[in-house]
């Protein structure tokens, strides 16, 4: 007998709708073969629906049985196809009918005893789903509120095989999924950290509010124990908050490499991704046998913080000059290339010297000016062009450090970037580009015109620093945030000359 059934399989992180269909014969030997591309999971999976079938209470078919995962031309992945290859079992040896399985999504892996695990990218299945006018999904408990997340489909969270089979053949009622998007947003979209910390370095605060509010990718180089670390940690809590559109698509990365969290339905708050300087080219951009997201995708819609700047392999940071163009991550293998989100604000953060103290008032640099110009040479030219604001991070004195006067926090810091977001967002209005720094040269000729006295001093700057045209245009778009924080249409020659004064490393390298 045969049954039919719809699953999704990932591909990336998007979602492939597939058929299973499972022939139960009426005779032969007790064999079970699954053909469509399964990958080694899919293919375990025989056992797993065995014993998960017998030790649910039901009869496993003593006859030959053959599945097809269609379509045949796409690689099956994962354990998610546990759960309707069993649920196809009962149906094609006569054990369960149902009348309800054609607008049905069923997902789900299999313990031995019948108990239904999570899988991965739930909330990207649920989305395919909803897209191809399903109208109901059957899935683990664990991933029933990261799939209630898409409106259009009612979700069932089922904690094991013989209740799936209940539920599907109408003796055993289940409770659709709902999920409170608004609240859900209002309790988790709190931060433990604020720059209130952050002792002195005012002016590397001011920056950084330029940056979150245009979105710029910011360098900063200063001494070891300066507060690099911590500014970065803090730069989330002053960006504006997730719009649910953001949030699903960052929740879509997540979930597809299981980083998600239990019963966790959306991330509320902006991704902060350290990976170490040691980290691999695929580990940052992504790649794999079957392609995975890397860091960069981890970071969309947040903050990739690269700490020991210098310290990652030059090939490495070579690779992420694109993405930082771009807003995405391409992975090309031999039969078909993917895309990843990868639309993340870069904070670099290095020493100006392999001692860590050159310029410092601290302590006495030992190293000589060819180490030190081998050191900096570790960052290409393009690649420091691609980074909006270079800015130094000086030590803490003692007296700052001891210092119980009122602080910059970031509840403060956080009003202005919104009050210059509003600004952006009523300039563009096509809800594409809603930052200063993703501008198009044509955009940049258009909505940051300067005068005379402007342009004289970035044509200064141009002569004096041998500054590419890339460089320029990074130049007027941060002028042109300093002039939205400060509400003024027109830039002015001091915004220009703030953004000139943060383009340290072009003095440097």
């Amino acid at each position: 007998m045969l049954a039919r059934l719809h699953s999704v399989t990932l591909e990336g992180i998007e979602g492939i709708i597939c058929e299973v269909e499972v022939d139960v014969a009426r005779g032969g030997f007790e064999k079970s073969v699954i053909v469509g591309l399964p990958d080694a999971a899919v293919k375990e999976s025989i056992e797993r629906v065995k014993s998960a079938i017998v030790n649910s209470g039901f009869r496993h078919p003593k006859t030959q049985s053959l599945i097809n995962l269609a379509p045949a031309d796409v690689k099956k992945a994962g354990p998610a196809f546990d759960l309707p290859i069993a649920l196809g079992m009962l149906i094609g040896q006569g054990t369960m009918v149902s009348s309800v399985l054609n607008d049905a999504i069923i997902v789900g892996e299999l313990a031995l005893d019948g108990r239904v695990r999570p899988v991965n990218g739930l909330l990207s299945m649920a989305m395919t789903a909803a897209a191809n006018g399903f109208s109901r999904m059957i899935v683990p408990l664990e991933n029933a509120r990261e799939a209630a997340v898409v409106a259009g489909i009612d979700v069932f969270g089922v904690g094991s095989l013989a209740q799936a089979a209940g539920f599907l053949t109408g003796q055993l009622e289940l409770e659709t999924t709902t999920v409170d998007v608004e609240e859900l947003f209002s309790v988790s979209s709190n931060y433990e950290v604020d720059f209130a910390d952050v002792k002195g370095q005012e002016n590397v605060k001011r920056a950084l509010t330029v940056t979150a509010a245009g979105g710029h990718n910011i360098m900063m180089i200063g001494p070891p124990g300066a507060g690099k670390t911590m500014l970065a940690q803090r730069l989330a809590t002053i960006l504006p908050p997730l719009s649910l559109e953001e949030s699903i698509e960052t929740t879509c990365v997540y979930s597809s490499v299981g980083l998600l969290g239990k019963n966790k339905a959306l991330l509320a708050t902006r991704p902060v991704r350290m990976p170490h300087h040691s980290a691999s080219g695929p580990a940052l951009i992504g790649g794999g046998t079957m392609p995975r997201p890397g860091e960069l995708s981890l970071a969309h819609f947040g903050i990739l913080f690269l700490d020991e700047f210098v310290e990652f392999p030059r090939h490495v940071l070579e690779m992420i000059r694109q993405p930082l163009e771009d807003g995405f991550v391409i992975v090309s293998r031999a039969k078909k290339t993917i895309k990843f989100p990868a639309q993340f604000m870069l904070v670099a953060a290095m020493n100006p010297c392999p001692c860590g103290y050159f310029g410092s008032d601290a302590r006495r640099c030992k190293c000589t000016p060819g180490q030190i110009g081998r050191y900096l040479s570790k960052v290409s030219g393009p690649l420091v062009d691609r980074i909006d604001i270079h800015i130094d991070v000086p030590a803490i004195s003692f007296s700052k450090l001891r210092s119980k006067s009122s602080r910059l926090d970031s509840a403060v810091m956080r009003q202005d970037v919104l009050r210059a977001g509003g600004v952006q967002a009523r300039r563009f209005g096509d809800g594409v580009i809603m930052t200063n720094a993703r501008m198009s040269h044509k955009q940049v000729e258009k909505f940051c015109k300067l005068d005379s006295a402007s342009e004289l001093i970035l044509k200064q700057a141009m002569i004096e620093f041998g500054l590419s045209a890339r460089a320029h245009d990074k130049i007027c778009k941060v002028a042109r945030t300093i002039a939205d924080l400060a509400s003024v249409e027109q830039i002015q020659p001091e915004h220009i000359a703030e953004a000139v004064s943060y383009r340290r490393l072009d003095r440097k390298l």
